[in-house]
């Protein structure tokens, strides 16, 4: 399972926020991206311009 970090705060979490990424899509070129809490509690939803913007990759698998 994919690991990022938040980069600077970001939709009311603070950097260095930890998220799972729980799922990828594409539909018509738009990539939308799930991501979860470390707790699992919360769920949001961000496109491919705000991932690379926001996000850092720590670990992949």
């Amino acid at each position: 399972m994919k690991i990022y970090k938040l980069k600077k705060n970001f939709k009311g979490f603070k950097k260095g926020t930890q998220f799972y990424l729980i799922a990828e899509s594409e539909f018509i070129g738009v990539k939308d991206f799930v991501f979860r809490t470390e707790d699992l509690a919360i769920r949001i939803s961000v496109n491919e311009k705000e991932l690379l913007q926001n996000f850092t990759l720590l670990r992949d698998g």
